[in-house]
């Protein structure tokens, strides 16, 4: 850092400011509060109607038939500890992400917590970090703010002394001394940033799809119970009857046992578990989620567009060689032999003097601190500099002015080159041309080529507050520079591809370059890598998702072309993954469809991404995209299983309301079938391994499988309520023949229960089997356990009883098939609509 005289704020006034409520304390907290926690997993509508429903119960004196509110407990208990366990793990997590604002107070410069910054503070912005408060400048050492958070501009703005910054902003380049003038929620851009941080509620295709579901199911189940009541009394010979001899308590259990069966109660509680046990699951393997909805969004993705540096490069950059521009380069240095030395002896001092004070910034990038280490290495130290700009993602160079000595550029070789040809003679062009061949060489040699270029011309007086390039100017050598590939890089390369995620490496430097880094990570398997200078992109929307699909590489890619590239994939229909660790993703990480940035990337970047690798490993992506996999893969099997009993549910309820009948089981059997068909196996499956990608529409695959075998159970229930009284001349008064039917139809719904949890379960030929036939085992040995079959109101059929159930059921599965079989005839009859079902491709 420089010397400044400023000694900032002392420990009394720090404190006395905080006692004040002075302080950067926004309230928007990272994560829920315990009280939130609580509120959000009680206080749900279905516990409330489920609470109702047990108290109706409670209130006919039949216990045993409330035993389905105990899922009140469970759900909310699960729910809640579930979530404590994902707060603490996530908000440590996040502690190690959290960016480190550094301050200046009683003359000593300490990093604090974004919180704790106070009014009046003296607040160090530096490149790559995001402007944590309000303030005004005191100092300036080249500072670039990106602004584009606050008004969508993405072009850079140069910032001088006495001018206001504002939080939201990205410092690009430079470094500044800043006195706070505002802080939290006094902040120009407090909400803006809110909204950046982590824990922003994204509205996803599964929570949609539920949602849809819980609020038709609000208009069913009051109006629905009040009916089943109606009808129920009714069927005992009306009010007058049923209040006299008590069979109003009947009435009112039937009625539940209906509304119970239409409420899918864990569905919502494995949608939230899934999310917050993955987000744990990853938190393990260092991979912050800072969205729990992201989850649904990593399942998703068919398109990876990678950063190169940082992410197929671990970031480190190492200096080889400095080449003269001249016509004894080739003999006098050789290109790639990653000897710090090459050039030390064959280029003037002036150059090498020139190229340190170029690399010497305030906050060097990788390159530039790799040609400071190398430098100092030749004795090289730093130089009287007279105005300076720093290096800057959008312009792609950096310069230095000496009065006297004119002008030093330093960056990308053909935004240099390209400046200087619009100026030059036709023997300017011939030599740039040239020069352009052999830089393309080293490149594609896997090199960083940076150009070396002197102005001789008498200094602007606006220099340092308007960047640009002299015409003028003239190349004078060649900095080349490599980067060290991850070890990882090829494996995690290779796993996407089988998964059929297209990555694209989407880099600033040369395309060659990053070309030839694609070419040794096998980036497109055994097919050639096809490359592209961005700078050749057409600005349209349109004609850009054309070219993108057919371009694996890209190089000299601006930030606000990030940003296009990505919704060009959009309108080509993919869910976009980027990553990235500059400031010069933030753009395209905050479009994306998903971001991720890595553990060292700039605060900003970490800010709008909804995923961060805290230790920035490339290899924790599969890890990433396969828990997303398999939470939504697995969350539609079970919401598969949970629909088919409301569907059956609601069948049924309507079946009774319209012909008067009995209902046809109590509320202790959907418990106890629900428990052993639905609820364990569904929480079992939510958890298994799963790597089928997930495809938008799963409200409507779902609703196509659940509703034809829900339809199918209903029927085979009403069917067999109708025609098996009258077929075994049962009279229905009787408390015994009640029983009877009870038995048969709760038995043809186990059944088929099992029949639906082992086709939701497929493939078979696993522990999927083996989880299935266990339940169908537990679901028969419960019958002959005393307790159970006692609590549960269970009996076995026997002698005529056993023969019309093995008849019944018979008859039942014949249905279920010919409701499945019309089903698939009425989607393949239904245009541009994929079987949802097909084994092979939808279940994982």
């Amino acid at each position: 850092m420089p010397q400044v005289e400023e000694r900032g704020l002392g420990a009394q006034e720090v404190q006395a400011r905080m006692d004040r409520g002075q302080t950067n304390l926004v309230d928007n907290p990272a994560s829920r509060s315990l009280a939130q926690i609580i509120r959000a997993n009680v206080f749900t509508l279905f516990n409330g109607i489920i609470l109702v429903a047990m108290l109706m119960v409670l209130a006919t004196g039949s216990w045993r038939d409330a035993v389905f509110g105990l899922v009140i407990i469970v759900n909310t208990g699960i729910g809640i500890i579930t979530e404590l366990q994902a707060k603490r793990t996530l908000d440590r997590l996040s502690i190690l992400v959290a960016a480190h604002p550094l301050v200046r107070r009683d003359g000593r410069n300490i990093a604090i917590s974004h919180d704790d910054i106070v009014l009046d503070d003296l607040l160090w912005i530096r490149s790559g970090e995001q402007v944590p408060a309000d303030a005004e400048l005191l100092h300036s050492w080249g500072l670039e703010l990106d602004e584009s958070m606050l008004t969508g501009e993405s072009i850079t703005v140069r910032k001088r002394p006495g001018e206001n910054i504002y939080s939201g902003s990205n410092a690009v380049s430079g470094l500044a001394l800043a006195k706070v003038n505002a802080v939290g929620k006094h902040g120009y851009a407090a909400k803006l940033t809110a909204q950046a941080k982590v824990y922003t509620k994204t509205v996803s295709d599964l929570n949609r799809g539920i949602n849809t579901i819980l609020k038709v199911l609000t208009f069913l189940v009051v109006p629905l119970c009040a009916l089943l009541i109606w009808s129920q009394v009714r069927a005992v010979g009306g009010w007058s009857e049923a209040l006299a001899g008590g069979e109003w308590r009947q009435a009112v259990v039937s009625a539940v046992a209906g509304v119970v069966g239409m409420i899918p109660e864990g569905l919502v509680l494995l949608t939230s578990l899934n999310f917050a046990i993955a987000a744990m699951r990853l938190a393990r393997k260092n991979t912050l989620v800072q969205e729990l909805e992201a989850v649904e969004t990593l399942a998703r993705v068919d398109c990876l567009n990678l950063d190169k540096t940082g992410t197929i490069t671990d970031g480190g950059i190492g200096f080889k060689a400095l080449l003269p521009v001249d016509a004894n380069r080739a003999e006098t240095a050789v290109a790639g032999t990653g000897d710090a030395a090459d050039g030390k002896d064959h280029v003037p001092r002036e150059v090498t003097q020139a190229l340190f004070d170029l690399a010497h910034e305030e906050n060097p990038n990788a390159t530039g601190q790799a040609v400071l280490d190398a430098l100092a290495g030749w004795g090289c130290k730093p130089g009287r500099v007279d105005e300076r700009v720093s290096f800057s993602s959008a312009r792609k160079w950096s310069a230095i002015a000496r009065q006297g000595e004119g002008t030093w550029y330093f960056g990308a070789p053909e935004v240099l080159l390209s400046a200087f040809e619009q100026a030059g003679d036709n023997a300017q062009t011939s030599a740039s041309d040239t020069l352009s061949a052999e830089i393309a060489e080293y490149a594609n040699q896997g090199n960083r080529v940076l150009l070396i270029a002197r102005g001789t011309g008498d200094i602007a007086a606006d220099f340092a507050s308007k960047p640009r390039l002299d015409p003028a100017a003239r190349p004078v050598a060649l900095v080349l520079c490599a980067e060290r590939v991850r070890d990882d890089a090829n494996g995690t390369l290779l796993w996407f591809r089988k998964q059929g995620v297209r990555c694209r490496v989407i880099s600033g430097d040369n395309p060659a370059t990053v070309g030839s880094i694609a070419r040794q990570v096998r980036l497109c398997g055994d097919r050639p890598v096809r490359t592209m200078d961005a700078r050749k992109l057409p600005k349209d929307i349109d004609e850009l998702a054309q070219v993108i699909d057919k371009v694996d590489v890209l190089g000299r890619v601006m930030p606000e072309q990030k940003k296009a590239i990505v919704q060009a994939l959009h309108r080509g229909g993919h869910v976009v993954a980027m990553t990235g660790d500059g400031v010069n993703d933030t753009l395209a990480i905050k479009e994306a469809d998903l971001g991720i940035a890595m553990g060292n990337a700039a605060p900003a970047t970490k800010a709008v991404a909804q995923v961060v690798l805290v230790d920035s490993k490339f290899s924790h992506l599969p890890d990433v995209v396969a828990r997303g996999r398999q939470v939504m893969a697995n969350m539609e099997r079970v919401a598969s299983l949970f629909l088919v009993k409301t569907a059956y549910s609601v069948a049924i309820s309507l079946g009774v309301v319209f012909t008067g009948m009995l209902f046809p089981y109590l509320p202790r059997h959907i418990t106890y079938i629900g428990a052993l068909t639905i609820g364990m196996p569904a929480f079992i499956l939510a958890l298994a391994p799963n790597t089928r990608r997930y495809v938008p529409g799963f409200l409507r695959r779902v609703i196509e499988f659940s509703l034809p075998r829900g339809i199918a159970i209903g029927l085979s229930v009403l069917i067999n309520s109708w025609f098996l009284p009258r077929i075994m001349q049962w009279d229905m008064q009787s408390a015994a023949n009640q029983r009877s039917l009870f038995t048969v139809n709760a038995i043809i719904v186990f059944a088929l229960g099992i029949v639906v949890l082992g086709q939701v379960a497929r493939p078979l030929l696993s522990w999927r089997g083996v989880l299935v036939a266990l339940f169908a085992l537990a679901g028969v040995v419960g019958a002959f356990i005393p307790f159970v079959a006692g609590f549960f109101a269970l009996q076995l059929p026997s002698g005529d009883s056993l023969a019309a159930t093995v008849i019944a059921l018979a008859c039942a599965l014949v249905i279920l098939a010919i409701c499945q079989f019309v089903a698939r005839i009425v989607r393949r009859n239904m245009p541009g609509v994929r079987l949802p079902h097909d084994r092979r491709n939808a279940r994982g």
